[in-house]
């Protein structure tokens, strides 16, 4: 279904991957309000979504019948965000790493989004205790009065479809040392601590430090 996207230099990206509850939206969201990292969120993609549009359309027709959107109008969707956001210079690619939490959701996905994105390192969100992250996920649905998503059935299934779609991208990019795995039971801080330490190894993290912005 999408056009071949227009040739330019791979986004120097950083994923966030972890079990629902895991914390993966807020490490996200504290290393986007840090100069040179531009967070994007696959929520903000369907949030600011502009229905009139031909995309957006394609979007409502597999909504309104409660089916899941296509991966690949899925990921044009997520292109045509950054694009914008491009235009608009909020997200800079020549100076700015690509924050992705939620997007890509699976392998296919992963596998679509290869030509657009240059993943340097993958943070794994580990946290084997399924009943700690089900604390946190009804603690939230609470907080927010969003009282289905507190459903034990409903976070259950949401444990079952991260382990079949979404855990295999760690196999994915598995390949160069690029995942590492980190603890999510830890404080918030000690995880975004853990993070930054990753991201400080790369060599485009020292290439970026050396630009005078």
């Amino acid at each position: 279904m999408s056009a071949p996207l227009p040739a330019h230099p791979r986004f120097r990206t950083l994923l966030i991957l972890g079990a629902p509850g895991s914390g993966k939206g807020t490490q996200g969201k504290v290393l986007g309000s840090i100069p040179r990292f531009h967070h994007l969120a696959c929520g903000d993609v369907f949030r600011s979504l502009d229905t009139r549009t031909p995309l957006g359309q394609k979007f409502v027709e597999y909504s309104s019948r409660g089916e899941l959107v296509p991966d690949d109008v899925t990921v044009a969707l997520w292109w045509a965000n950054v694009k914008n956001r491009v235009d608009a210079y909020q997200f800079k690619p020549e100076i700015d790493f690509l924050v992705l939490d939620g997007i890509p959701r699976n392998a296919e996905q992963a596998r679509l989004m290869e030509n657009d994105i240059e993943v340097l390192k993958v943070f794994h969100l580990s946290c084997p205790d399924r009943s700690e992250l089900a604390r946190r996920l009804r603690k939230r649905a609470l907080k927010d009065n969003r009282f289905d998503d507190a459903n034990e059935s409903v976070i259950q299934q949401r444990f079952a479809t991260y382990e079949a779609e979404t855990k295999p991208i760690l196999d994915y990019y598995r390949e160069g040392n690029r995942v590492v795995d980190i603890d999510a039971s830890q404080p918030p801080a000690k995880v975004l601590y853990d993070i930054l330490g990753g991201v400080m190894t790369l060599d485009a993290w020292h290439d970026m430090e050396k630009l005078k912005v």
